[in-house]
């Protein structure tokens, strides 16, 4: 998520209430996640664990509740809760505005672009030319939408990122400032859901077809041409790449690659990242051929269990 204009390290650091590390004027660009900041971004770490990671990363502004050494060309963000102020900038930069209307007076429509009675198209959103949007189809802020998407009743674009930190209290929640993006001739089943990013953004690329009851989790990227059945969930900074095929109820687990021209069979749980052009299967998930051997084994140990007891 990158500011309207570009912030001094001071100002910043005045929003937030912290005390900083380097020159008051050290330009500030925006904010992001680590596996999307570039440089002028602020990223936050809160847990030793991945102090070297922030700091090594491409962010040029890091937010860490431990004054350590800086690195050269680098600045610091000095916090008692970064993720409480990582919210406070979030919340600064890109506040939540009620909606007036059903369809948003800031709203962008292309051309013999169709909206049926009950949709709702909040504040800044883009939409192409010649799409159709059905009944009751919810498209949240921000979100850009390219020519010829089908969309169909029930599908909410732009919904919060399922991203909780647990504390004493229970769990509180990362803010989302980022957007939902669908490219050219995309086409989406009743009922799915495709959370925004948490800074960045959730991209559905050209002429991927989405069907009914599908969840894409935030900062998730899909690639061209893709088909996804019915009811698969895919987690959030997960990257499907071209052409892949997923059958119905797949799980997949968040920040995992797919490859290209993958095939993931119904009902598999995808834990790790899979390469491109083979077919998969199963939970874990795992080449076609070599889970279907697995299973044909396992089937054959009550028949060896016999023969050892009859030579007994």
């Amino acid at each position: 998520m990158k500011f309207p204009q570009a912030h001094t390290l001071q100002q910043i650091a005045t929003i937030i209430s912290s005390e900083y590390v380097g020159d008051s004027n050290f330009l500030v660009l925006g904010m992001n996640e680590i596996h999307v900041v570039s440089s002028g971004d602020i990223v936050f770490v809160d847990h030793p664990k991945y102090y070297d990671k922030a700091l090594q990363s491409a962010a040029t502004v890091i937010l860490i509740n431990k004054k350590v050494e800086c690195p050269e060309g680098k600045a610091l963000l000095i916090s008692d809760d970064p993720f409480r102020d990582f919210n406070i900038l979030t919340t600064y930069f890109k506040p939540f505005k009620k909606a007036d209307s059903l369809i948003s007076e800031t709203a962008k429509i292309g051309k013999n672009t169709i909206i049926q009675p009950g949709s709702f198209v909040g504040n800044n959103v883009k939409i192409g030319d010649n799409c159709c949007i059905h009944a009751n189809v919810s498209i949240y802020d921000n979100t850009i939408i390219g020519n010829n998407v089908t969309i169909h009743a029930g599908t909410v674009l732009g919904t919060d990122a399922f991203y909780y930190q647990k504390r004493p209290h229970g769990f509180d929640k990362l803010i989302s400032g980022g957007r939902v993006i669908i490219e050219d001739n995309v086409d989406f089943g009743s009922s799915c859901t495709i959370d925004k990013g948490v800074t960045g953004d959730t991209i559905i690329k050209e002429g991927t077809k989405i069907d009914n009851q599908v969840h894409v989790g935030h900062d998730t990227v899909i690639g061209k041409k893709c088909l996804i059945a019915s009811q698969v969930g895919i987690s959030g900074c997960v990257v499907i790449e071209d052409e892949v095929t997923i059958w119905g109820q797949v799980g997949i687990t968040s920040a995992i690659t797919i490859g290209s021209k993958a095939i993931i069979s119904a009902q598999s749980g995808v834990s790790k990242s899979l390469e491109a052009n083979k077919s998969y299967f199963g939970t874990p998930a795992d080449d076609f051929r070599k889970k279907y051997k697995e299973i044909a084994a396992i089937r054959q140990i009550p028949d060896l269990i016999d023969k050892l007891k009859k030579n007994e």
